[in-house]
């Protein structure tokens, strides 16, 4: 696999994790684009993230609240 497609992986892992998200998934795709006449490759990424937000109204009589 290219280098340069693995490298910007890591930067946008590196990006959202410099703003607070912690990455729990990576699915990297390269592949010929199906709308050009050239051989010229394209990656997909696709992240998923999750981030924690303080609950500073948190109710714990909340009938709604999954413990």
């Amino acid at each position: 696999m290219d280098e340069e497609i693995l490298a910007d992986q890591r930067e946008l892992v590196e990006l959202l994790e410099s703003a607070g998200w912690t990455v729990t998934d990576a699915e990297l795709s390269v592949y010929e684009s199906p709308w050009e006449d050239d051989e010229t490759p394209e990656a997909s990424v696709t992240l998923s993230a999750r981030k924690r937000y303080p609950d500073e109204d948190a109710d714990e009589d909340n009938p709604f609240r999954v413990r």
